[in-house]
């Protein structure tokens, strides 16, 4: 019997005698959680920092799929329910469809467009749909979490955008990723769909995992910049069937390769390696606290995006990352070596709004274009704005010209290009002069003016662009 009050929950788990303590360095030099488990037992092959209080970001949408899930069972409604574009959805923050408030999908499509592209809007759409209104809805995910035993779990929105009081624990996070697998397998299909498609668009998944790490079927990444990037990340060989969570990382590349590493150290192993000493899920004990900030490491400085997670190529490589317990890969293998280009394992799934497709509810499912801002009237005499002066280099008796901001080219006001000088006109020859003495001289008659260009016309060569359409 394994006497959990030996382990520290912020160390990783060890078994005697099986991980050297140069297998351990590269592991301690992590400081966010990362946990491995299989499904079917709920053992734990590796947990470091699993108990550690973490921001989920968008990882939230399993909870808001799982109790989505939840009612459809219940006969609430079904996968073909119209649920409706709120107000208040249209306001989310990205990711999101940008559909216009009264647009109808199916609860079906709504669970799609939220996995696949983690939409925040649809989310909210998802859970007024289910409960009648958002309260109602966060109640039963935090209820729901208190029936899987998610003791470090807290949730105050439906999606995962920025809230100090949304917190969950990598730990918390397996146990609900295996409750969807072991309580709805018919939903399992929904977490692998590699791209949707909504009209002409397709869409393609934020998990890198899918068709690129052999064996990969779910789940659900998350960014926020207080969480940095986290994925839960699911993948099966034979009839084993791995799940893996990665918090906190500092890009999407970084996430992609930690959770195909962790995978493929899990895998290689064998499965009767820890045998009764495994400890299971549900027996790590979460920590309490205030969860960790990433936000200095992932948004500050160059960084300033936020609740995006579009970023799946920034920031290193990871190199030579051991995992615990799982040591019959050489230390130097990383996390890029093991991802592929595999055959796509689906075409992009059709997704659309109202009851079935049609390309007139799409169109008019979207906002109308912003209108093309009109030009710029030119600036009445005596009234000067900021300009700048466009010459034209291949014409030189062409006029300057300026371009006033965000505005057209026009010509410049005659007070603006001074007359020249008139040239001096030598004395008769009869004239004496002085020595040291400039010959004195008549003003000449003005040569005739070129005819300034009429208004609006431009120079032949622009010197700056022209103000985008």
């Amino acid at each position: 019997m394994l006497n959990l009050s030996l382990f520290r929950p912020r160390r990783a788990w060890l078994v005697a005698g099986l991980v050297s303590a140069a297998l351990l360095a590269p592991l301690a030099a992590r400081a966010t959680p990362a946990l491995v488990i299989e499904v079917d037992s709920g053992k734990v092959l590796l947990a470091e920092d699993a108990t550690k209080p973490w921001y989920p970001a968008s990882v939230t949408k399993l909870m808001t799929a799982y109790v989505t899930f939840k009612a459809i069972r219940a006969g609430r409604l079904t996968p073909e329910t119209l649920i409706t574009v709120s107000d208040f959805a249209t306001t989310q923050k990205p990711s999101k469809m940008g559909f216009k408030a009264g647009t109808q999908v199916t609860v079906d499509n709504a669970l799609k467009m939220m996995l696949v592209k983690s939409a925040n809007d649809i989310a909210v759409v998802l859970a007024e749909g289910v409960s009648g209104n958002l309260p109602a809805f966060i109640d039963e995910m935090n209820a729901t979490a208190a029936e899987l035993g998610m003791t470090g779990t807290h949730y105050a929105n439906p999606n995962g955008l920025p809230d100090p009081a949304q917190v969950s624990t990598a730990r918390d996070l397996a146990i609900l990723s295996r409750a969807i697998f072991l309580n709805f397998p018919e939903q399992a299909d929904l977490f692998r769909i590699p791209a949707i498609k909504i009209g002409p668009a397709v869409i393609r998944s934020y998990n890198k995992l899918i068709d690129r790490y052999p064996g990969a079927d779910g789940m659900k990444t998350g960014f926020i910049c207080a969480s940095g990037f986290n994925l839960v990340a699911s993948a099966t060989r034979g009839n084993r069937h791995l799940l893996v969570v990665v918090l906190g990382t500092e890009s999407g590349k970084a996430r992609t390769e930690q959770a195909a590493l962790l995978l493929e150290r899990g895998f290689q192993q064998s499965g009767n390696v820890f045998g009764s000493l495994a400890p299971s899920v549900d027996s790590l004990r979460n920590e309490s606290g205030p969860p960790t900030d990433m936000r200095e490491q992932v948004c500050g400085g160059k960084r300033k995006n936020t609740a995006s997670e579009a970023d799946d190529d920034s920031g290193p490589a990871p190199t030579g990352y051991v995992a615990a317990g799982m040591a019959r890969l050489d230390g130097t293998v990383t996390g890029a070596s093991l991802l592929q280009k595999l055959p796509p394992s689906m075409p992009p799934v059709e997704v659309f709004v109202g009851p079935f497709p049609s390309a007139e509810a799409l169109a008019a499912a979207y906002p109308p274009p912003p209108a093309p801002k009109k030009p710029v009237a030119k600036k009445p005499a005596g009234k000067k704005g900021p300009t700048t002066a466009v010459i034209d280099t291949g014409n030189p008796d062409a006029a300057p010209t300026t371009e006033a901001a965000g505005g057209a080219p026009q010509a410049v006001a005659p007070e603006a290009a001074p007359k020249p000088k008139p040239k001096p006109k030598p004395k008769p020859a009869t004239a004496q002069a002085q020595p040291g003495a400039k010959p004195a001289t008549k003003p000449a008659a003005k040569p005739a003016a070129k005819p300034a260009p009429g208004p609006g016309a431009a120079p032949a060569n622009l010197a700056v662009p022209p103000p985008p359409q």
